[in-house]
């Protein structure tokens, strides 16, 4: 599996697959194709970096992570559906862990509570639960 940096040419591919994730995971983020583009692009202009990685010459999996002084925060990660349950992700992130991020430093990510598949994957590359986030939505009961 080959990886490249994104660039801005990357971002509408992007932006298609931050959406497919907000739909895989659950997660309540409403925004538009579009609004998720200019986010991206806004992200790789700042701390952000993303990767994507291309598996039998095909795009098949990113990541959107930042880098601070002592850690990296993985903000996304995904694997495209059809290319799921074939070792991409654990290939991604060994490619990460071993040629990409620094070895000294902790990563971190988040997985919605609810997404008990995402959480059966970081578990099996070797995450470990640290943290456990609990809201009170307005109107609440």
């Amino acid at each position: 599996m080959i990886h490249y940096f994104a660039s801005h040419h990357d971002v509408d591919l992007l932006a298609g697959w931050n959406e497919e994730l907000i739909q895989d995971e659950g997660h309540r983020n409403r925004m538009s194709r579009e609004q998720l583009r200019e986010r991206m692009a806004e992200w790789l202009d700042g701390h952000y970096r993303a990767i994507i990685f291309m598996a039998d010459a095909e795009p098949s999996a990113y990541a959107v992570y930042a880098e601070t002084r002592d850690e990296i925060y993985l903000r996304q990660f995904f694997v495209r559906r059809p290319c799921r349950r074939r070792g991409i992700g654990r290939a991604a992130i060994e490619i990460l862990r071993r040629q990409v991020w620094p070895p000294d430093k902790r990563v971190t990510l988040e997985v919605l509570s609810n997404n008990t598949a995402a959480a059966a994957f970081w578990r099996a590359v070797g995450f470990r639960d640290y943290s456990l986030t609990m809201e009170l939505l307005p109107g609440g009961d």
